[in-house]
C-alpha cells in the first residue's frame, strides 16, 4: 500500500529547512515528503503556488502547515488529491476571514510590537511592506526552546512575510471537507495557544498539544510533530485502503442483474 506524500508547509520568518528533523523522522518510516518553499507574498498567491505543486504530484497528498503555512493549506487543500491537513502551531482561518481579524479576536501576542517593517518593489514600479521579527526579540518571541545559538542563525536568516498576507481573506477552508490533526504550542509567543485551539476545535481537528512548546516546535520537538503527522499518513491510508479493497468486492453489474 503506496503511503500519501506529506507536504510540508513553513510559515513566516522561516524557510523549509526547519523540518529538517521532520523530514528525517518521516524518511526513516518510509513516507515520502516534499518541503517546498513557500513564497511568502501573500494569502491567494501563495496557496496557488501551493496548489501548482500539489497538482505535480503522483498520488494522494497530506498537506502540513507551520504558522502562515496553516492558512495556505486551508485554502490549497481543496485540491482533489488532499486527503487530509495537519496544523502544527498555526492559523486555522475560515472562508472569507483573513488572519489579522482572526487574530484581533484574541489577546495581543507577544509578537505585537515586535515586528519591523521593510519596502520591496512590485512589478508595477510601485513598492509593498513585508515584515520580519526585530532580531534581538526573535529568541524569545519565535523560538523560546531552541538553543540560543540556534536561535541567532534563524533570527539573523529569517524570511520576510508580505504585509498583504495578513490582510487577504481565505478563498476556501479545506477543513469542511478534509480530516485535519492540529499541534497547539502551549508556550507559543508567536501565535497564542487560544488562537490555534479556536482554530483548531473550529475545524474538528484532532489536536495535540504540547504545553511547553514554543512557536519554532518543528524543531525543538520534530519526533511529536512527525507523531502526529504519521497519525494522519495511518488515518487516511487505511481509509483509502479501504475504499481500494470495496470496489473490488463490489459485484459488477452483470452480477447484480444475475
Amino acid at each position: 500500500m503506496t503511503n500519501p506524500t506529506v507536504v510540508l508547509v513553513h510559515g513566516a520568518f522561516a524557510d523549509a529547512t526547519g523540518w529538517i528533523g521532520v523530514i528525517a523522522e518521516l524518511r526513516s518510516c518510509g513516507i515520502p515528503v516534499i518541503a517546498p518553499s513557500n513564497p511568502l507574498r501573500g494569502l491567494t498567491s501563495d496557496a496557488a503556488y501551493l496548489t501548482s505543486v500539489l497538482a505535480q504530484l503522483d498520488g494522494p497528498a497530506v498537506l502540513v502547515g507551520h504558522d502562515y503555512g496553516g492558512a495556505l493549506i486551508t485554502v490549497a487543500g481543496t485540491a482533489e488529491n488532499v486527503v487530509a491537513l495537519v496544523y502544527v502551531a498555526a492559523y486555522v482561518p475560515h472562508e472569507g476571514e483573513s488572519l489579522g481579524r482572526l487574530q484581533a479576536s484574541f489577546p495581543e501576542s507577544p509578537l505585537t510590537g515586535k515586528l519591523k517593517e521593510w519596502t520591496y518593489p512590485l512589478l508595477d514600479g510601485d513598492s509593498a511592506v513585508e515584515v520580519t521579527i526585530e532580531v534581538t526579540a526573535f529568541p524569545s518571541v519565535f523560538a523560546a526552546d531552541v538553543p540560543e545559538d540556534v536561535a541567532g542563525v534563524l533570527a539573523t536568516a529569517q524570511r520576510p512575510l508580505a504585509a498583504a498576507a495578513l490582510t487577504e481573506t481565505a478563498s476556501a477552508a479545506a477543513w469542511r471537507t478534509k480530516p485535519s490533526w492540529a499541534l497547539v504550542a502551549g508556550a507559543d509567543r508567536t501565535i497564542g495557544p487560544e488562537v490555534q485551539r479556536f482554530g483548531a476545535a473550529r475545524a474538528g481537528a484532532v489536536v495535540v498539544e504540547l504545553p511547553d512548546a514554543s512557536h519554532a516546535v518543528v524543531l525543538s520537538e520534530p519526533t511529536r510533530v512527525a507523531d502526529l503527522i504519521r497519525d494522519a499518513v495511518r488515518a487516511t491510508t487505511v481509509t483509502h485502503g479501504d475504499a481500494r479493497r470495496r470496489r473490488r468486492a463490489a459485484p459488477r453489474p452483470a452480477d447484480r442483474r444475475a
